[in-house]
């Protein structure tokens, strides 16, 4: 129906200035005025500079003003190096000059303490009366080469290039700056966070994605504002351009010092290493890496798999590289029995017979290249690592140039390492014209094929939209909510075994029961309707961990042991904590299996990603291993088996020292069973159940412990995630007046194909009324936008029909919200041959629905005057038109919600 764009305060100006002025321009040596002045000069910026300062006249030979109000002319951008004091009122002066962007360098707000927060307060606030977006404070500024444009402190500029550079830390900037100089590295931008008060990485995120000259983001990250923003813009990236993410903070202390550098929240590593997965992205833990993964992933080269093939002509190498791929978890590829007969044939007697490929130091140039192309053509085989190293009758520059004839054919990437300097330069300048990765160590050709095959897996975590909980076994949502709001209403927030027990029941997970005694002969009474032997726990809201108390007995094998335990037990915790409410005991049948491997599952709410969920090694161990892979919920059965796949105990669980192999299917429900948990009762906050016993029957809780919060009620449903589940309460049937049935539903990623059909089904004229421009053809770009959506801040709805061979999209209505937050802008399109039956009105009825759901003020569209039939629907749904002032074609819709 119309073509969208983002509305509110725009970045773009910030990046695509014509015009800037300097505040605090200088001539004083060495002052942040000075150099950032000269830098815009030297750089050759092609639009017009103003210095602004009233101690000058003049500034390195420009004219200069006493504010940006005796310009007498808009800019498009204030670089701002005052003291931090002045800054408010530079923003002042700048609102009532029409600046629409700045970038903030000075120093001395929220990292200097309580003083700082509150002038960072007055400057936003100031900011967003005069809807102005700025960078920073306290940050190194931004580059744009393409445009000459150097807002920085730094002293190198940036050579143009499709690599765009995002990083919190001003020093990370210059450090990488100057490793990519001598490299020919180039960026389409540098932009240096800081603190970033008003524009955070969501924001910039978005702008990348959206520019043409970027083909790679690479982020540098101590901290986050808004993890849910964030998250969203993160995957919204990685789906059309590689994100490759550095993370400082490993480790606890270090975190500590990230907080206090820029205040923003930092989270548990493992959980961010959770969620860059799920997002997506490719995480690197150092620098070299960083620009080594950037280049390979910008160089287009992707691999279907994590399974490579090392050929080289010299064994030690071969064996280094082989050894750098164990390290990072990833299998050496087995090669088949045509593929060792084909290199038996072409090889001398005395090559390696497997992976890695050792064709021998005296191998011809032929002989190389038809090793790596009988690797490349065996099916069990997703990349080969060619590996040179000169030796005294190895031509390398006839070798490589035989493996890029072989690897011009192949529709699978070769990696190459040709070792040495002077004997390899005329090679590598080869492989870097036709587009072949090529390093000077294996261990960064393995490090540049772990990313690739990391980026690979990570993508398709990121195409998985579980919805909040499974059709078939519905919870029961209420009798747990019940269950919480009652411990709540009476002011605890630990729930004891009896109730934890119970809320796991609730979502259906297996427990063993414990039944609570409050007297000997009740207990008793209870120990002969379980039978012997059984276990008996202490009953007290006091104790967390009952074998600190020494709280627990075990074997319990008659009635006369019962009663003497039951004295002891409590007896023992009165004398240990003489203040503790002491309820009783509870009995558990003893639960014994054979086969039972202990684990540990459970829920913790990270400061940045919120609610996440943990598997990993259970029992006594936990202490000792630290063994837990994370997920973010919500999850799905692939997720979940992934999940297991990075754990200690996944290799417990196959068949081991006798035991069968463990119910893994059964260990996958579980999972699931507490993503629903987590999706659906906001108020846990943390949750453990230890040990989980797995056998080859199945699994069960023994034991669990719950902590619950309370929740404002004015939350957002699944606020508490950092990943919107798939919105499965909005699909619903439909009947047109002439009785056909519809399906109306969220769009999901599976619907790629079904989209494009539409798409490319539609005429010239509705995708003209619909993208405001001939649109010929659909990208992938465009198809994965459409339809691999974060429900959290977009949503489209389409109407299916269901027929003998398959599903058919016949419309589809989405809305976008806007950067504010509180508007979004719809657009709408029915297929030509379903026109006129009233499609339209539904689903746009719906989506206004949705809108008001997710608490939206308003609704715009941009409608071209000549598409009658959506002017008259919107006026029927109460829509107000106005005259658009950027394009006479078209009349801007708005409705207020």
């Amino acid at each position: 129906m119309h073509h969208m764009r983002a509305q509110g305060p725009d970045i773009a100006p910030i990046f695509e200035a014509r015009s800037i002025a300097v505040v605090g321009a200088s001539e004083r040596p060495g002052s942040l005025g000075t150099v950032v002045f000269q830098n815009l000069i030297e750089a050759g910026f092609e639009g017009s500079i103003h210095p602004v300062n009233p101690k000058y006249q003049s500034v390195q030979g420009h004219n200069c003003v006493g504010s940006i109000g005796q310009l007498g002319k808009p800019v498009d951008l204030a670089v701002i190096v005052t003291p931090a004091v002045a800054v408010p009122k530079v923003l002042e002066d700048c609102g009532a000059g029409g600046v629409p962007g700045a970038v903030i360098l000075s120093a001395g707000f929220r990292e200097t303490g309580p003083a700082g927060k509150a002038l960072e307060a007055t400057v936003l606030e100031a900011a967003q009366r005069h809807s102005i977006r700025f960078i920073g404070p306290n940050c190194l500024g931004v580059m744009r080469p393409d445009i000459a444009l150097n807002a920085t402190f730094s002293q190198s500029m940036a050579k143009p290039g499709p690599i765009a550079l995002v990083s919190q830390s001003g020093a990370m900037c210059t450090a990488m700056l100057d490793w990519a100089a001598p490299r020919n590295i180039g960026f389409s931008c540098v932009i240096s966070s800081g603190i970033a008060a008003d524009v955070d990485f969501g924001e910039i995120l978005d702008y990348l994605v959206m520019d043409p000259d970027t083909k790679a983001i690479m982020l540098y990250v101590e901290g986050v504002n808004d993890p849910r923003r964030f998250m969203s813009a993160l995957r919204a990236a990685s789906r059309v351009k590689p994100v490759i993410v550095m993370k400082a903070g490993r480790y606890a202390e270090g975190r500590k010092a990230a907080v206090s550098h820029t205040g923003a929240l930092v989270g548990s590593d493992d959980v961010f290493d959770a969620a860059l997965k799920r997002a997506g992205v490719v995480r690197v833990h150092n620098y070299v890496n960083f620009f080594a993964i950037a280049e390979t992933l910008h160089t287009g080269v992707r691999t279907r798999g994590p399974r490579l093939v090392i050929v080289t002509n010299g064994g030690g190498p071969g064996v280094m590289a082989a050894d750098f791929l164990i390290d990072r978890k990833l299998p050496l590829a087995s090669l088949s029995a045509e593929t060792t007969a084909a290199l038996d044939e072409l090889l001398p007697s005395a090559w390696s017979g497997g992976n890695p490929v050792d064709v021998l130091g005296d191998a011809s140039a032929e002989q190389y290249a038809g090793a790596v192309a009988a690797c490349l053509r065996d099916p069990a085989v997703d990349a080969v690592l060619a590996i040179v190293i000169p030796q005294a009758m190895t031509d390398m520059t006839s070798i490589a140039e035989a493996v890029v004839e072989t690897a011009g054919d192949a529709r699978k990437p070769v990696f190459t390492c040709w070792m040495g300097d002077a004997s390899t330069r005329e090679s590598r300048r080869l492989f870097r014209e036709r587009g072949i990765p090529t390093y000077g160590t294996p261990q960064a050709a393995v490090d540049a094929f772990a990313a690739t095959a990391a980026h690979r897996a990570n993508q398709e975590m990121l195409l998985q939209v579980p919805e909040p909980f499974s059709p078939r076994a519905q919870p029961d949502r209420e009798g747990a909510t019940l269950l919480i709001q009652s411990a709540l209403s009476q002011g605890r927030r630990v729930l004891d075994l009896v109730e934890s027990k119970a809320l796991l029941s609730a979502f259906g997970i297996p427990i063993v029961r414990s039944i609570p005694a409050h007297d000997p002969v009740e207990a008793l009474a209870i120990a002969e309707s379980i039978g012997f032997p059984l276990a008996m726990k202490i009953h007290s809201p006091a104790v967390t961990h009952k074998t600190d108390v020494d709280g627990v007995r075990l074997g319990i094998a008659g009635g006369r042991d019962v009663q003497t335990t039951y004295r002891e037990l409590v007896d023992g915790v009165a004398e240990m904590l003489p203040n503790a409410e002491i309820h009783g005991v509870l009995l558990e049948p003893m639960w014994h299996s054979a086969n039972g491997r202990e684990l540990m599952l459970g829920v913790v709410n990270d400061e940045l990603f919120g609610a996440v969920i943990s598997v990993g090694l259970g029992g006594t161990m936990v202490e000792v291993i630290h063994d837990r892979a994370i997920g973010l919920p919500p999850l799905n059965r692939m997720l979940a088996r992934r999940m297991i796949d990075d754990t200690r105990a996944a290799r417990f669980l196959d068949e081991f020292r006798g035991k069968a192999a463990a119910n893994r299917r059964a260990l996958e429900d579980v999972i699931l069973r507490l993503s629903e948990m987590v999706c659906e009762l906001p108020w846990i906050e943390e949750l453990d159940i230890n040990p989980l016993v797995v056998d080859d029957q199945g699994a069960i809780a023994l034991d669990a412990r719950v902590v619950v919060r309370t929740v404002s009620a004015a939350a957002r449903e699944y606020s508490h995630l950092a990943i919107h589940p798939y919105p499965s309460q909005l699909a619903a049937g439909h009947q047109l007046p002439d009785g056909t049935r519809l399906t109306i539903r969220p769009i999901r990623p599976e619907d790629a194909s079904l989209e494009r059909e539409f798409v490319d089904g539609l005429s010239d004229r509705s995708r003209y009324l619909r993208f405001m421009y001939a649109m010929k053809q659909i990208t992938p770009q465009m198809l994965s936008r459409f339809t691999q959506i974060d429900y959290d801040r977009e949503m489209a709805l389409i109407a299916v029909t269901g027929s003998d061979d398959g599903e058919r999209q016949i419309a589809v209505a989405r809305y976008v919200t806007n950067p504010d937050g509180r508007s979004a802008e719809f657009a709408i399109v029915v297929a030509d041959d379903w026109h006129g039956r009233g499609i339209a009105t539904e689903l746009l009825r719906r989506l206004i629905d949705v809108a008001r759901d997710q608490r939206l003020e308003t609704l715009d569209g941009v409608v071209l005057k000549e598409n009658k039939g959506m002017l008259v629907l919107a006026r029927e749904l109460g829509f107000k038109e106005q005259a658009s002032a950027d394009d006479p074609r078209t009349v801007l819709i708005s409705l207020r919600l």
